[in-house]
């Protein structure tokens, strides 16, 4: 996985599986534009990434913004050759008869409209180029139903609607596409999705999600960040239009399949 002069743009960047699938590019030769709401911590990692990276304030809902990443990526390091469109919000944990509609379109603008507008700015660069490795980033609530999380779970299953569908247009231009589809991994959505579930005791979530994933843990961002960087690389070159879990084997047993699940 050398992706020397090879360059990348990962959305939701600054933090979580963003951040470690930054870290892990440019550790492998690459350069990476850091697109994040959380200037703090983007410029912070940015920085320690030295001159291969560069990071670009952006709210991923709105497509002046995301017309800006893109035209800083071409600007900066030449190419777009590989494209993480990552950034997602987890909204709130309650039943669909008492969902709030504000709170969904919240969900929808990020996690679904985030999602194309990358697609529909990025694409054209690549097929200019005639080659480009996207990962869509959705999660096992985008495979399976997510009781309490069901307008989270909407939104990751468009993500892979997506996914299939874009694959299928992009392929002949030499263009890969793919979807990640993490469980449960150990980063500030999971525990903000505990705290919600259990406000008393928050660490009792973890140890019930846990009994249900055969590995008995949650994952790691730099566990998804690793299947990323394969599904960049050439090593995936015959592999388009998926969706690959990396979620413990939660959704290989039936146990594995009830309560929620986030990226």
């Amino acid at each position: 996985m050398d992706f020397s002069g090879k360059a990348g743009i990962v959305t939701g960047g600054a933090n979580g599986i963003g951040a470690a699938v930054a870290r892990g590019y440019v550790a492998r030769g690459g350069k990476i534009v850091i697109v994040d709401r959380d200037t703090a911590a983007g410029k912070a990692l940015a920085a320690s990434l030295g001159a291969a990276a560069l990071f670009r304030a952006a709210d991923v809902t709105k497509a002046a913004d995301v017309a800006a990443y893109v035209k800083a990526a071409q600007d900066r390091f030449g190419a777009i050759d590989c494209f993480h469109n990552n950034a997602g919000i987890e909204g709130r944990v309650a039943r669909l008869a008492e969902y709030e509609e504000d709170v969904f379109d919240q969900i929808m603008a990020v996690n679904v409209k985030g999602v194309f507008l990358g697609l529909r700015h990025v694409l054209p660069v690549m097929i200019a180029a005639g080659r480009g490795a996207v990962v869509n980033t959705a999660s096992i609530a985008g495979l399976v139903g997510s009781p309490g999380m069901a307008v989270y779970s909407a939104s990751k299953h468009a993500v892979n609607g997506f996914t299939k569908s874009a694959a299928g247009e992009v392929g002949p231009h030499g263009i890969r596409v793919n979807s990640v589809c993490p469980g449960p991994i150990a980063t500030r959505m999971i525990e903000e999705v505990s705290r919600q579930v259990s406000p008393n005791n928050p660490k009792s979530v973890e140890e019930r999600y846990s009994a249900g994933i055969p590995l008995r843990r949650y994952g790691t961002a730099e566990e998804v960040a690793n299947l990323v960087l394969f599904l960049f690389s050439d090593l995936a070159s015959n592999m388009t239009g998926g969706e690959y879990t990396v979620d413990g084997g939660r959704t290989a047993s039936p146990a594995g399949v009830s309560g929620s699940s986030t990226q």
